[in-house]
């Protein structure tokens, strides 16, 4: 006769007072031959990947660079989300940034300086699973299609552009709930990333924008509207002027906001309830949420966005800004950019 003591059923722990909760930080099994389990720590071009307890924590890794979005990110990004979504011991996922700020958007001065001589870009490429030479994904490509001197393909433009579009959105897509903790600086393309994710927690001080509508830009994933409503992304969008964490909080934007040097501690509490949540739980409410946003039409808005991002940097003014770029350096062209909205000291 066997032995059917340790044989779990529907039922156990309804004898015991929250037995659901039972044995909480473990996890389900990974496997039942040998260690399986997923590893804790992972490195990627662009970022880090941590698991402590039940939370993922993927950092953006590039700090004397502000942590300015590369071709690497948003793979790096996705790889992350997927490591982490298929980890059974993971409930909650962090997204931060190392250094002075979240994010600062995309390294643009591989475009606006450096048109006139692709091949210096070189050094920046990195090796892939999938090889980006002579790809939509190469630098080289990017730089001879931003050429103003040189006929444009939009598609070109739009492949690439929607690829990073995707990566982010996985983000929105994970199984699993992220949420964002914004200090510093969320500016232009690190704004892409953060509203991709189900939640944001900011510090009071930080900077929350996208500048480059003044020139040169359009936010590709197209997602202002549909968190904080048409009137107040006009108010950000009609101008490129930037919030703080107060006014995020005040706007929807975030769902919470505390002064920088309490921001870890509002975090960490905050993800910890999350992680006290069984993961089926979690990926229920966060599907049947999700279904409300997605029948609004973020994939069209992202498509539409993508386009005419590509667009707005190849309009007379987009070129005459790349030109100056290339000419004067891309902070100089980003001053005068700034200078008559008065905030360009803080750029």
């Amino acid at each position: 006769m066997s032995d059917d003591s340790n044989l779990t059923t529907p039922t156990q722990g309804g004898d015991r007072p929250a037995g659901w909760r039972d044995d909480w930080t473990s996890g389900p099994p990974v496997s039942a031959v040998g260690d399986r389990t997923p590893p804790d720590t992972l490195d990627y071009p662009t970022l880090t990947y941590e698991v402590t307890g039940r939370i993922a924590r993927i950092t953006f890794n590039r700090p004397a660079h502000g942590n300015a979005i590369t071709s690497d990110t948003p793979r790096d990004i996705a790889a992350a989300v997927e490591h982490a979504d298929l980890d059974p011991r993971v409930h909650v996922i962090l997204l931060s940034g190392r250094g002075k700020g979240f994010c600062g958007g995309y390294d643009l001065g591989m475009f606006a300086e450096r048109w006139q001589d692709p091949g210096a870009d070189e050094s920046r490429r990195s090796v892939h699973e999938v090889g980006v030479d002579g790809t939509v994904l190469d630098p080289m490509v990017q730089a001879t299609n931003h050429n103003p001197a040189g006929q444009w393909d939009p598609m070109v433009d739009f492949a690439m552009m929607s690829r990073n579009g995707r990566g982010f959105s996985s983000l929105l897509h994970a199984n699993k709930p992220v949420v964002a903790k914004l200090h510093g600086f969320c500016i232009a393309g690190g704004t892409d990333i953060a509203l991709h994710c189900d939640q944001i927690i900011t510090a009071d001080d930080v900077r929350i924008g996208y500048p480059p509508v003044r020139v040169w830009g359009v936010p590709s994933t197209g997602l202002w509207a549909h968190r904080i409503g048409d009137q107040r992304a006009k108010r950000m969008l009609f101008t490129g002027d930037s919030i703080d964490g107060k006014t995020a909080l005040d706007w929807g934007l975030a769902v919470e906001s505390a002064p920088a040097d309490r921001l870890d501690e509002v975090v960490e509490d905050y993800v910890a309830r999350i992680a006290a949540m069984p993961i089926n739980q979690l990926m229920m409410v966060k599907l049947a949420l999700n279904s409300a946003l997605l029948s609004q039409g973020v994939a069209t808005s992202a498509m539409i966005s993508t386009v005419f991002d590509g667009v707005s940097r190849h309009t007379r003014e987009g070129y005459a800004f790349q030109t100056r770029s290339a000419t004067s350096g891309f902070k100089q062209a980003v001053r005068e950019r700034d200078e008559p909205f008065g905030d360009h000291k803080k750029g």
